[in-house]
């Protein structure tokens, strides 16, 4: 599904040069639970982000479903990330002024999709991530869990084959978060690919593979015995 190629990224101000990615070489199959772990400042979210084709790489080659997309615009990245990759983040990103069903249905609006088969499709997720009794709440009239099964359902309502989580499970409790591991582990079972960022060894083992970044080297990746 995607595949980077001696990926380096480095950020320059007038006195400073960090190199966050250095010569990272990182695949990851169609159908893969892939977990990336390591230090603060190894560089993880610095890959999830350009996995996610919202930050740039300063080099190398990034093919993604057999297309090099390293060095497209803005416009053409756009474009492909609204219709392949959903986005699950610590801090959940709702819209406090929105409620569940319009929070979720705002990742719809991208596309071009009749009213009527939004809120159809906004309906199966709910029922899907058991919110759908929460459907007119707004997010401040939510548990840290139910929050987070709302934005995994803004994820995936898309029908995305790729989803990127940016330790999901960080602001829960050790419950809420098993409960969203199980969640993201059923999504992968139906075909989902996920690519999660975590500092959490428990939940990097509900991945096929988990990979350790320090210092923006990949230097270890194991495979979980099936």
């Amino acid at each position: 599904m995607l595949r980077l190629h001696d990926l380096y990224k480095v950020y320059r101000t007038d006195e400073v040069e960090t190199v966050a990615l250095n010569g990272v070489n990182f695949e990851v199959d169609q159908g893969e639970f892939v977990a990336v772990m390591g230090p603060s400042g190894c560089g993880k979210s610095t890959l999830l982000n350009i996995v996610g084709m919202i930050d740039d790489l300063t080099s190398g080659d990034y093919h993604f479903f057999d297309e090099n997309v390293a060095g497209y615009g803005e416009k053409q990245l756009s474009s492909i990330r609204k219709q392949n990759i959903g986005f699950i983040f610590q801090s959940f990103n709702l819209i406090d002024e929105l409620t569940v069903a319009e929070n979720i249905e705002l990742a719809l609006l991208y596309h071009r999709m009749p009213s009527s088969q939004r809120k159809k499709r906004v309906a199966t997720v709910m029922d899907r991530m058991g919110i759908a009794h929460r459907a007119k709440h707004l997010p401040g009239q939510l548990s840290g869990g139910q929050q987070q099964r709302v934005a995994v359902a803004r994820a995936v309502v898309g029908n995305q084959p790729l989803i990127l989580a940016d330790e999901p499970t960080g602001n829960l409790d050790s419950v809420h978060g098993q409960e969203v591991m199980e969640l993201l582990r059923s999504l992968n079972a139906d075909g989902t690919t996920i690519v999660m960022v975590t500092h959490s060894p428990s939940h990097a083992d509900y991945a096929h593979r988990t990979v350790n970044l320090f210092d923006g080297h990949i230097v270890t990746e194991n495979v979980r015995a099936a």
